[in-house]
């Protein structure tokens, strides 16, 4: 699958979030536009607070998943 939106570099806390998590291998499994949007949403956050709970809304979503941006989601079967 070929990305039309600029692809976001993985930030530093971000990726130490899914490792202590252990959500690495979940969020893996999302199709590439998903890992993207989340990335990009997350770095849009113009304060710190903003982007500590966009975080973890992610991690949330990916706990639970079958949530993509407060949307149902499935995964391929």
């Amino acid at each position: 699958m070929t990305l039309r939106r600029e692809l976001q570099p993985t930030p530093d806390d971000v990726a130490r979030a899914l490792v202590e998590t252990g959500l690495l291998s979940a969020y893996d499994a999302r199709p590439p536009y998903q890992r993207n949007d989340y990335l990009a949403w997350i770095a849009r956050a113009k304060r710190p607070e903003t982007r500590r709970k966009r975080l973890a809304q992610m991690l949330d979503e990916l706990r639970a998943g079958d949530v993509y941006m407060r949307m149902a989601w499935r995964g391929r079967s």
